[in-house]
């Protein structure tokens, strides 16, 4: 017999597949609208949107250059053949293929209940255009993507999956109505829509309140240590709720800023020392995985900002028998222009195989309650890609296609998917910005962070994202508003970001071939080239 929730994530699905007949062309250029700021976003309704298309290299000997910039081009694509030689007076990155750095997981965002609520609230055949823009071969093919345990302040309300007091058998845990309307319907409809697996990455804002030492999802306080146990079941049963649900789980990470529940914060948190999650996770969490046949299961720890570089982590993987049960480190954008990626760096020599992943990033955090959402400002958009690259001034760049690769991130990780225009929902009232944006009537607002920096990066290197990456690139010391990332093994991907007000000639080549291009201004360029193999060898 169906359940109520069954019959409800049934209708879901129903209403999202409904639109997966549409007859969209790809390379249609932006149906630009501005609102006031010094760029424009694009609009796409169920009948029109600028999807950047199947973009591939061409034959060896060219490229081909995909750009958006201040001035409106979204996914303008050329194509050119390379050069034996340097243009005279262009800007030169060099490039060397010999150094390999980390290979790139993915690309992608997370999938909260604010993104499924305002997915829903657009007519069945522009939901269908959205996932597409995010999943399907002709929109960024977006392949990893992060998943709230139960509630986050991106949620209509602080919850669990198990509100019962005392219920530390979890004889009540249930997946809720936000999943089965807001999350599930949206991830399998991306899961159809995506040419490769599709990884998941759950990630706790806060255990059950009665787990807690304050008995709130929010405030100060950490876990009861006689809860650990109980906590470590919990993380079982969301991962077979979700993967009986036909969801796989590929990762999970220990808990969401795990430093912010020694404040009174606003959300939902939960406070850990990093001593007392290693203590926990080789004594209840990593074991409880195991028995449970979940090893397989990529665990990460500290999913915080890098200020907790590196000695967060490191007092979990120092001790030898936590180590074992632990993958990889997650990581946060925001403290990023205070903390330099040096000591991501230092991390991954401490620590060579575990991987590091930026897990969550997104503008507007920090901005005034009227500067929130700001549509259509470019600013916005050259933070995205200078935090990608993250180049450091006067040494060699060696970043690949994804955020702060020069100091081994294997995976861009945004926030939320879609907000409203006031940049939620969410209860605690902590609204930011985001690339797409729903009207609640027939339209998509694509911001240019979702036009451009992300969009041939995600897409052409995700399809590479088991080869080893990238090279070493130089940085022009003249010209420091010029930076660039490669993904080095052929056929390659780069992508370039010019910082000034007016076109530059860029030259691009290892010595023995160039990629000559005109840099508009204020743009980001990607470019997509099969190199040679007398340079790849």
């Amino acid at each position: 017999m169906l359940t109520l929730k069954r019959l409800t994530l049934l209708a879901a699905l129903v209403c999202v597949a409904r639109g997966s007949d549409l007859g969209l062309k790809a390379g249609q250029p932006c149906k630009a609208r501005n609102f006031g700021a010094d760029s424009v976003v694009c609009v796409c309704t169920a009948d029109y949107c600028d999807f950047l298309g199947n973009v591939t290299r061409g034959p060896e000997g060219t490229f081909t250059t995909v750009a958006s910039s201040r001035d409106g081009l979204r996914f303008l694509v050329n194509t050119g053949a390379l050069s034996p030689t340097p243009v005279e007076g262009g800007v030169i990155i060099h490039v060397n293929h010999q150094y390999e750095y980390q290979t790139m997981m993915g690309f992608g965002g997370a999938f909260t209940d604010a993104t499924g609520i305002n997915i829903g609230t657009l007519p069945s055949d522009t939901q269908e255009v959205l996932l597409r823009s995010y999943f399907s071969p002709e929109g960024l093919e977006y392949n990893l993507c992060r998943v709230p345990i139960a509630g986050s302040d991106f949620s209509t309300r602080p919850y669990s999956y198990d509100d019962f007091e005392g219920d530390v058998e979890l004889k009540h845990f249930n997946l809720t109505e936000e999943d089965y309307l807001y999350k599930l319907p949206y991830i399998q409809r991306a899961i159809e829509l995506s040419e490769r697996d599709l990884l998941i990455l759950g990630s706790p804002w806060s255990p059950p309140a009665w787990m807690k030492e304050n008995g709130h999802f929010n405030g100060s306080g950490g876990l009861l240590k006689e809860m650990w146990q109980p906590y470590s079941d919990y993380f079982v049963k969301f991962v077979q709720s979700y993967e009986a649900e036909g969801v796989p789980i590929w990762g999970l990470t220990t808990q969401n800023e795990p430093l912010t529940g020694f404040e009174d914060w606003f959300w939902n948190t939960c406070a850990w020392t990093a001593e007392d999650q290693r203590d926990w996770i080789k004594t209840n969490l990593g074991p409880t995985l195991e028995a449970a046949g979940l090893r397989r299961i990529k665990l990460m720890v500290d999913d915080h900002n890098r200020d907790t570089l590196p000695w967060y982590p490191a007092t979990i993987l120092e001790d030898p028998k936590a180590n074992e049960y632990v993958d990889g480190i997650a990581l946060h954008w925001y403290a990023d222009d205070w903390t330099g990626p040096s000591v991501m760096d230092e991390t991954q020599a401490m620590f060579p195989d575990k991987f590091l992943l930026y897990t969550e990033s997104c503008d507007g955090w920090d901005a005034s309650a009227d500067e929130r959402v700001k549509l259509g400002d470019w600013f916005r958009a050259e933070s995205y890609a200078y935090n990608i690259i993250d180049v450091r001034i006067g040494l060699p760049v060696a970043c690949s296609v994804g955020f702060w690769t020069m100091n081994h991130s294997r995976r861009v990780g945004d926030w939320n998917m879609a907000l409203d225009m006031q940049g939620g929902p969410n209860w605690a009232n902590n609204f930011v910005d985001f690339p797409l944006l729903s009207k609640r009537t027939q339209e998509v607002l694509k911001e240019a962070r979702c036009s451009g920096e992300w969009a041939t990066s995600a897409s052409s290197s995700a399809r590479g994202r088991d080869e080893p990456t990238p090279t070493s690139s130089g940085r022009n010391r003249s010209r420091p508003q010029l930076s660039t990332m490669i993904r080095a093994k052929p056929p390659s991907s780069l992508l370039t970001w010019g910082e000034t007000a007016e076109t530059t000639s860029v030259d691009i080549g290892d010595g023995t071939n160039y990629i000559n291009f005109d840099l508009p201004a204020k743009a980001i360029v990607s470019l997509l080239f099969q190199t040679p193999n007398a340079v790849a060898e």
